[in-house]
């Protein structure tokens, strides 16, 4: 999935306007003007569009938990796990994270959007890589979750 669709529906679906965006990304340490941000937002197919690369979605995502969930304190003694690249699964990660969304607010978001998925299944994307009933989270599956949030957060009456 484009990376700058991402940022789009996620924009959409929590209703975020430009400067709270500018704030979100400020919170990872990014400095993003409201000019970066709009071209940013543009479709692929827009004079002046620029492709979001996967350290700048990163940060928004780390931005995005702290803005909704607070800044976690690390523990004396404990050390700060590398990055991991950005990939579909992250991204899915991240935003139940952000989100404090259960298995159950997950399903119900995939649900939304007409997109069945058992516990199993969706539980398989949060494993870690090479475990044996670890799986790769598609496009399908990563859109179906961005328009479930939309209808949730846009549409509350939608989600009962």
């Amino acid at each position: 999935m484009i990376n700058n669709e991402v940022l789009r529906r996620l924009r959409y679906a929590l209703d975020l306007n430009d400067q709270t965006m500018i704030e979100i990304f400020a919170l990872s340490g990014v400095k993003i003007s409201r000019d970066d941000l709009l071209k940013l937002l543009k479709k692929d197919n827009q004079a002046g569009f620029v492709e979001l690369k996967n350290k700048l979605l990163d940060q928004f995502l780390d931005g995005l938990i702290i803005y909704k969930r607070g800044k976690q304190e690390s523990l004396p003694g404990q050390e700060k796990k590398p990055a991991a690249p950005l990939t579909n699964n992250s991204m899915l990660k991240k935003l139940r994270i952000a989100l404090a969304f259960k298995e159950a607010d997950m399903l119900n978001a995939l649900k939304l959007a007409d997109f069945k998925l058992s516990k199993g299944e969706l539980s398989a994307f949060f494993r870690q890589k090479g475990l044996k009933h670890y799986r790769e989270c598609g496009d399908q599956i990563l859109r179906n979750f961005l328009q479930g949030l939309t209808i949730h957060f846009r549409n509350p009456g939608a989600s009962n």
